[in-house]
Order: C-alpha cells, then structure tokens, then sequence
C-alpha cells in the first residue's frame, strides 16, 4: 500500500525540543557522559500535598469520566485564581480545562481559525505555535525580534504585519524560549495598535506567570487594557509553576462563544482530561503556595550563576532573563570561529565534542542562538558551563 500521508501532517516537524531530549537519553543509555540541558519541565518533585490530594481522589472513587470542560471545583478555582492574581474576573462558562497547555492551544486554533486565515507569531516563539498553526490550514506571520530588542516586538513591528487576513495574535510573557517579559508599558503600546483591528483576537500565553523575578509584577494584555478582555484568550496551566508537567492540565479562559467552540473540539478529541490530575490540580490552586516562591528562588540563582558563566565565553552574547528556567545565548560569533553555518550544526558540534545537548535557536525561530534550561541542579550547570567554555576556548584562542 502506498501510505500517502496528509498534507498537513507532511507540513510539519516534530517538536524539536522533545527531539533533543530523546537525542540525549539515548546516548545516555549508550554510556555517553551528556548532559542534557533540552527539557523544558522543573526539576523539582511535585508538592505532596498535591500529590496526596491525588491519592485521596483515586482512594474516593473519583475514577470515571467528567464534565468535557472539567470538574465544577477546578473550574471555579480557576476563576478564583484569575482574581487573585491578576484582577479579572471569570465565569465558569467562560473556563476550559484541557489536557496541558498545548491542548488548550490546539483547541482555540482548531475552534477559531479558517484555511488561510494568518497568525502573527514573535519570534522567538515557543517551537509549537507556527507548526499547530499549519495544522489547522492557517498561515504563520512570524516577526522577528532580536537581542537588541530584548526579543520583544514593538507596536511598529505589530502593526506592519497586520493584513485584512490576521485572525489571531500569540503573546507568550514571560517568553518560551527567551526568558523576557513585557512590561505594563509595552503591553499598552501593543493594545494601542489592537485597539484600531477590532477583528484580531490575542492568545496570551501565561504559562510562565509565576516564574517571574522583575521588580514589576506580572501582567498580561487584559490586566493593562481591561477594554480588550472580550478579545483575549488566556492560556495557562499548572505544569511549570506547581512542579506537574505529567500531569497534564491546562486551562484557558475567554469570551464564552469562544470558550464553547473549544469546548466542542475537545469533546470531539480527547473529552475531559485525567479525572484524577483535575483533582491534584484542585489541590494545587487552592493550597499553600509558598511552594512557587521558594521554587522561583532557587531558579534566580541558577539564572544569575549561569547567566554570568555563558557571558563570559568568547562567540557568547546573553542578556540575564526576567523569569521562566531558560538562558538564550545569541552564538553568531561562536559559529564564526567554529566555521559552521548554523546554530543547528553547531550544537551537534557540542553534543559530539562536549557532550552537552541544547536546543538550536532555529527551532524558536531565531536563528544564531540555543536554548539553554536551567532546571537541573547548579553542579550540572556549572560542568556544563565549563565544557561548552572549553569547546569555544579550543577555537577562540
């Protein structure tokens, strides 16, 4: 049989990020000294409290199916969380839990746009947003937003990439692969420009909220022009700031007719996400939360340490982030003296000679720089700090 395969699926790549990991453990088990710096999840154990309110569920029998939007008591935490934290207040009506952020994602795209509608994504860009975007017939618009920028686009930038075509622009503060976050102000800036294309919805992506160490507190497009919450979809979850990765639950909140339409997607996929994770997640919004203080801590050291470690290697130019658990060197120079013509070429260099594996910037839609994570323990950023100076010193020097 001739398997003749979707054009769809045959548009994209598989996550890149997933792909370097996989890379890593399997020289791993092959007896390679690597490390792995690919991972985009928190090395830290999830809280038992959380873990215990998930054995108390399965001991209760909350084993069957749910609601396809998740349970009532999720649902309403969810709410309680958008007041406390940001100010905004949601129904439930207006609250989907999925399985993971991705998830969320993937409904909203599914539920809102059309064959050739157009996406505006900044760049860097978390690695899934232009591939998910290809998958429903829709067309990337990618702006380019580079270290002298502190990868962050303007309201200029916004505003020429417009057409009569933009259905949708992503937002992702604190940044997926960058570590930036917009400030109040420029989020305004932002909003100004919105403001004259009442058609373009936005998808924030909050995923990163609480992983923020800026003097200025987190804010998201609906915080600073409350007049363009019925255009914004917030997109979040429990996974980085509660330790709970696979676990898998996201929600997202938004205008209702928007919310329902996801609602339907997911009831035609997957319906509800993991009865007994919903619970765990219950446990997580409404318990003691000095768990993602402490966490946040511990990351602003390894950041500072690291941060310092990479800005002193030759070929290396690096601005400290203002949260998530990633650095994103800008390596041009160090590509010049090594004689490669791409940042992915590059990093196979330091896998095969340094044994350290790093996301290539090329896949966040920068090209020139890698993804390093700092979740892992301050040893292993150290040594592999020291192999990845050691690699540049042996072509610097």
């Amino acid at each position: 049989m001739d398997y003749k395969l979707s054009q769809r699926v045959n548009a994209i790549k598989p996550s890149p990020t997933l792909a370097v990991s996989q890379k890593a453990a399997e020289l791993k088990a092959a007896g390679k000294d690597v490390i792995g710096l690919g991972v985009g999840e928190p090395d830290f154990t999830t809280p038992e409290f959380i873990c215990s309110a998930a054995k108390a569920a399965i001991d209760a029998g909350y084993t069957r199916y749910t609601a396809v939007d998740g349970i009532p008591e999720l649902k309403r935490a969810v709410c309680d969380k958008f007041a406390r934290d940001n100010n905004l207040q949601y129904d439930p009506a207006e609250i989907l839990v999925s399985a993971g952020g991705k998830h969320s994602i993937f409904n909203l795209l599914t539920a809102w746009l059309d064959e050739g509608d157009e996406v505006i994504i900044p760049a860097p860009y978390w690695v899934s947003y232009p591939d998910m975007t290809l998958l429903v017939g829709a067309l990337p618009v990618v702006i380019e937003a580079g270290i002298d920028q502190a990868y962050k686009i303007t309201a200029s930038q916004l505003e020429a990439a417009i057409t009569p075509k933009t259905k949708l622009l992503f937002l992702n503060s604190p940044s997926n692969p960058t570590g930036m976050a917009y400030s109040a102000e420029e989020l305004e800036a932002l909003a100004a420009v919105l403001r004259k294309y009442p058609n373009i919805l936005v998808a924030t992506d909050d995923m990163y909220e609480h992983i923020l160490w800026t003097e200025e507190k987190f804010v998201n497009l609906p915080m600073v022009a409350p007049d363009l919450k019925d255009r914004t979809v917030i997109l979040s979850g429990v996974s980085k700031a509660y330790a709970m990765t696979g676990w898998r639950i996201g929600y997202a909140a938004g205008p209702r007719p928007i919310i329902a339409a996801m609602k339907k997607v997911q009831s035609q996929s997957t319906s509800n996400p993991a009865s007994i994770s919903q619970h765990a997640a219950l446990a997580a919004l409404t318990g003691d939360q000095s768990f993602i203080g402490e966490m946040v801590t511990e990351f602003k050291a390894r950041h500072d340490r690291l941060v310092a470690g990479l800005a002193a290697i030759p070929g290396l130019k690096v601005r400290s982030g203002d949260g998530t658990f990633y650095a994103f060197p800008n390596i041009e120079g160090l590509m010049q003296a090594v004689g490669v013509d791409s940042d992915i070429e590059l990093c196979e260099r330091l896998l095969s000679e340094a044994n350290v594996a790093l996301v290539p910037g090329s896949a966040f839609g920068a090209p020139g720089h890698f993804r390093l994570s700092f979740a892992a323990s301050r040893a292993i950023l150290d040594e592999a700090v020291e192999r990845i100076a050691a690699f540049a010193t042996k072509y610097t020097r």
